[in-house]
């Protein structure tokens, strides 16, 4: 259930309890609107921290390409806090016009992973991250278990197709040098994730 607090002290409180509690680290604020966000559970935290090492490993350890398990993005160069969406993963390659501005980034990486959790909003940041330029967006949906690959054209990030594990397309990623496919596992689905040099293989 969403709660709505209009009491300015009462929010002030809660904020600064979640902070000094340190539960905030996935909060969010959408233009102005402060989102409290839950901490992820086990399998979701598992599945972010490995990601975050077979992209780096796809991308190579001493390459130039950043790899993040998670940072602020904002389209704000000055306050920043009003508005920002943090990924559960995001990749900057070399090129990529944005700017690290220490705190957050600037404008919009060129790869970012959402895995959905209940009741949370990921699929809703699509028009945020369509309006910083992010090149591909990978939802991981866990119910039920699916992939969604979004790319950007024209201007909108759309669709470009999904992996369940009934139907298990291949999700050829345009930006890294990856494809993914759901795939059967225990206690959970894995993610097959595949090097375009036909050598590498990683399941998360």
């Amino acid at each position: 259930m969403a709660t709505l607090i209009t009491d300015p002290e009462l929010e002030q409180r809660v904020r600064t309890e979640r902070a000094g509690w340190g539960i905030d680290r996935y909060d969010e604020v959408w233009d102005g609107t402060y989102m409290l966000t839950p901490l992820p559970n086990l399998e979701h935290a598992e599945i972010q921290t490995k990601f975050v090492a077979v992209f780096r490993a796809a991308l190579g350890f001493e390459g130039p390409a950043h790899v993040y398990g998670g940072i602020n993005i904002s389209d704000r160069a000055e306050d920043w806090l009003g508005n920002y969406r943090c990924p559960d993963a995001a990749i900057v390659l070399p090129g990529n016009p944005g700017r690290n501005c220490g705190a957050y980034f600037l404008g919009g990486p060129d790869f970012v992973v959402e895995i959905v959790s209940p009741h949370d909003k990921s699929r809703d940041k699509i028009a945020f991250y369509e309006s910083l330029g992010v090149r591909e967006f990978l939802v991981v949906d866990r119910n039920p278990w699916m992939l969604e690959l979004y790319r950007l054209r024209d201007g909108r990030l759309e669709l470009v197709g999904q992996s369940r594990l009934e139907r298990a397309n291949l999700l050829a990623s345009t930006v890294l040098p990856v494809t993914l496919r759901l795939t059967p596992g225990s206690p959970r689905p894995r993610i097959d994730v595949r090097h375009a040099d036909g050598l590498q293989h990683w399941l998360v």
